[in-house]
């Protein structure tokens, strides 16, 4: 039996896995009622807890930071271990983080309903709840940072450069935009006011998505589809210009969200160029993933973890065209404000995120376990089209109504009247909210079923592998 200094702190991957799943299934289903009270609004039962207003952000951060924030952490603390070859630091560090930010999101869960929020895109939790997170983030960022300075081997995998960046960024990010002064217990001022304000939201808003849905995604990117293909990546050097070329310009990218508004135009335009620019890097890095197939592109006939991975990037290669083409100040006047921008997130967090997500914790968990592979192929599989054509449903009845809500909201007369009122468009749209409906109860059954299949395969080992940390001179096998 290995020592535990001789083996890999797995116990804090395997909580986070199991936690991805959790918040997963809640984040979706939450989302999914949202979905039914914009078709059905009697849904809310007039209970003040369950309205629109309320549920909307629960969703969005059970989502982001619940689900995605657990993935980002189970991937991160597997590969930073195995890629240096050393166990984690300190045991009771990785424990305290994960309790630590499972506290947070239960704190988001039972403030968010009872409106308490400081009503700022993706940064509604109150200050204490930004303490713990701030807390609980150096926690993490020393845990994974530590681990990597004491690593066996002299060389630092791409993937680690992601992660790193993605830790520093959002760290950055989130004490910026969240400087406040408390009014009392779960109410606080922005230092901020007006336009700054705006501008420091958006700033952290959009690089939310890019450090947080973006940067720390491409990290699995380079880890788990190398790894399922048995494929080194298609080229190192292109990996490295990927990675200093998209943190270079992501974070002038934010006042793109502020088109038409009290930002100055320069500021405005600046956000519009680089978002433009962004398009190079972001597909750049992309093809770099699907190209690693490159003379094994049969293994998707029969690996749908391959798949998962493989379809993530697509959809990552449509929602960073789409980004920067709705960015555009002309292509913006008819998209802003309408659902084409809401397919456009959900292109990348249902298409993106959520598959690459998938693909790799269907790679990880068996591994855990010290198992060849999970209870079911044929499941996954099953799993896969659920998702994917649910995600498709999704998208494409959102980019319909929101297509349709900007013409007929622009549409005027000839004597300069609008030819529409803002009930007939909603009329037009209607329908096509059934359709998005349709497409997250596929992917919330999808959740489900991974979480029964988790399940499943966990009950076929006693407990957790004792897995060995290897010898550096064994760093290409795993790499």
């Amino acid at each position: 039996m290995q020592s535990v200094q001789g083996t890999y702190n797995d116990k804090v991957v395997h909580q986070f896995a199991v936690a991805t799943v959790f918040w997963g299934i809640v984040g979706m289903a939450v989302g999914v009622l949202c979905a039914a009270q914009l078709y059905w609004p009697a849904l809310n039962f007039d209970i003040p807890w369950l309205t629109y207003s309320r549920l909307r952000p629960l969703h969005t951060n059970g989502v982001i930071f619940a689900f995605g924030g657990s993935v980002l952490f189970a991937t991160s603390l597997y590969v930073v271990q195995r890629t240096c070859h050393v166990r984690l630091i300190s045991d009771k560090l990785a424990a305290f983080v994960f309790w630590g930010w499972q506290a947070a999101m239960v704190g988001a869960v039972i403030t968010l309903p009872m409106g308490i929020t400081q009503s700022k895109e993706y940064a509604e939790l109150e200050w204490p709840l930004d303490v713990l997170i701030t807390i609980v983030w150096v926690a993490y960022g020393w845990l994974f940072f530590r681990t990597i300075a004491k690593r066996k081997v002299k060389h630092i995998y791409v993937a680690n450069w992601f992660y790193g960046a993605y830790i520093i960024g959002v760290g950055l990010l989130h004490v910026v935009n969240n400087m406040v002064m408390p009014a009392g217990l779960w109410k606080s001022y922005s230092l901020y006011s007006g336009a700054v304000d705006a501008m420091a939201q958006w700033w952290y808003g959009h690089n939310a998505v890019a450090f947080l849905l973006t940067v720390g995604y491409l990290a699995m990117m380079y880890y788990f589809v190398p790894k399922q293909a048995q494929r080194p990546i298609y080229s190192y050097r292109l990996s490295i210009v990927h990675f200093w070329a998209l943190i270079s310009i992501y974070m002038w990218a934010g006042p793109h969200h502020l088109h038409y508004t009290a930002l100055p135009d320069w500021a405005q335009s600046v956000g519009m160029v680089f978002s433009v620019i962004l398009l190079a890097p972001s597909w750049g890095g992309a093809m770099n993933g699907i190209l690693t197939l490159s003379g094994v592109w049969h293994k998707l006939r029969t690996d749908p973890i391959l798949k998962f991975l493989i379809v993530a990037i697509s959809f990552y290669m449509i929602a960073t065209f789409e980004g920067p083409m709705l960015s555009i100040k002309t292509v913006n006047s008819l998209s802003h404000y309408t659902d084409w921008t809401v397919g456009h997130v959900h292109a990348g967090t249902l298409g993106w995120v959520a598959m690459i997500s998938i693909g790799s914790l269907y790679s990880l968990y068996p591994r855990l376990l010290g198992l060849q592979g999970m209870y079911s192929t044929k499941l996954i599989d099953v799993h896969f089209w659920l998702h994917t054509i649910g995600v498709v449903f999704y998208i494409v009845s959102m980019w319909i109504a929101g297509i349709t809500q900007g013409l007929m909201w622009r549409a005027t007369n000839s004597d300069g009247t609008l030819t529409y009122t803002f009930v007939e468009s909603l009329v037009s749209t209607y329908p096509y909210y059934l359709g998005r409906l349709l497409g997250g109860l596929m992917i919330l059954a999808g959740m489900c079923l991974m979480g029964w299949h988790m399940w499943k395969t966990r009950q076929q080992v006693r407990g957790l592998a004792e897995q060995p940390v290897m010898a550096p001179d064994t760093a290409n096998a795993e790499v």
